[in-house]
């Protein structure tokens, strides 16, 4: 019988809380894997053997025995390839990854014939953002009768302490250029321009957030049929919100192409010295409702965004452990709906949903 789940990268900072809580619901059962025995080793006893260790390297040719008893993989960590997913799905795995590159998922969403073959289950978008953003956005969609925009917010705390992996994804797309759709049609736009001014509810400031490429706007479109979705992002700090719009209007975010700069901004980013631990949604609904123009609004806001990633990838784990669900590649909303998700969240966020 396989029963058990392997955490790669699960002694990193999101890994460790992921590791934890499901030691605590599976004990013995769990591994935190990675190419740190050592660490693997120290964080296992941290637990109470409840979490075991595992040295594992994703990108070294995997053992044919490995997954041998794996019921699930989560992965916490950013790859270069898809060859350990394939893996997975191929043994009949269970594959969950917290990643926020679309590039990354979009190679692992063509290995949706894969996963149907081997009888495996793969969720992707499993976070704040992705992840909870897409359940807020799909919700909406559903409270209009026709959705012909969505528009999500994202506000992060300066002060929170955020995994290495996601710095680094932040800094490298500050001055990013991409494609969303608009009107059905592909459109180019860049990192830290059109801005607008949100309102992320009760007890937040209005914030101007400015585009960024998150990978929502790249799914929904294809998940929802949503003709135009585009994600915004501003930081808990309006003031440096405003530097960062400034520089890219002068061409100063350029300079993050330099190594000697990037590494001082991930440095920067990587102290919580400024700011709160806040995050905070908004998702902009608009179409029509009982034939009248209509907007659905959900709000959501929290603190530690990467113990709600945790959090997220913990009860998405749980169920896949102890149920059966429609084998291929899937987004979450394809699979999960808000409320049960929220109910499981419990307090840890709070939701405001209204349609006018």
């Amino acid at each position: 019988m396989k029963d058990q789940i392997i955490v790669i990268g699960g002694y990193g900072q999101v890994g460790q809380a992921i590791s934890r809580r499901l030691g605590e619901l599976f004990p013995g059962k769990v591994y935190a894997a990675g190419r740190n025995l050592q660490r693997a080793r120290k964080f296992s006893q941290s637990t109470g053997g409840k979490v075991q260790p595992l040295h594992l390297d994703v990108q070294a040719p995997p053992s044919p025995g490995l997954l041998e008893q794996a019921r699930l993989v989560v992965m916490c960590l950013d790859q270069t390839d898809t060859r350990f997913v394939q893996f997975c799905l191929e043994k009949g795995t269970h594959y969950i990854d917290v990643s926020a590159d679309y590039s990354f998922l979009a190679q692992i969403e063509k290995h949706n014939p894969i996963a149907l073959s081997g009888g495996a289950t793969a969720v992707l978008s499993v976070g704040l953002a992705p992840g909870l953003t897409h359940l807020l956005a799909h919700h909406a969609h559903y409270l209009l009768d026709n959705t012909d925009s969505i528009d999500i917010s994202i506000m992060l705390g300066l002060g929170d302490q955020h995994g290495q992996a996601a710095i680094e994804w932040t800094i490298d797309n500050m001055n990013a250029n991409y494609t969303v759709v608009e009107q059905g049609e592909p459109t180019e736009v860049s990192s830290f321009t059109d801005g607008q001014k949100i309102s992320f509810g009760r007890g937040a400031k209005g914030r101007m957030a400015y585009r960024f490429n998150f990978s929502d706007q790249h799914v929904l479109p294809i998940t929802l049929g949503v003709p135009t979705v585009a994600t915004r992002l501003c930081f808990d700090s309006a003031g440096v919100t405003r530097l960062l719009a400034g520089m890219k209007a002068t061409g100063m975010l350029r300079s993050l192409n330099w190594s000697p700069v990037r590494r001082a901004a991930i440095g920067l980013l990587g102290k919580p010295y400024m700011g709160t631990a806040r995050f905070a949604v908004k998702v902009d609904a608009r179409g029509t409702y009982q034939g009248q123009s209509a907007l659905a609004e959900c709000y959501l806001q929290g603190e530690h965004e990467a113990l709600i990633t945790a959090r997220m990838a913990t009860i998405l784990s749980e169920a896949l452990y102890r149920s059966e669900l429609p084998h291929g590649v899937h987004h979450i909303e394809q699979l999960f709906e808000l409320e049960p998700v929220l109910t499981a969240l419990g307090k840890e966020v709070k939701v405001e949903i209204g349609r006018s």
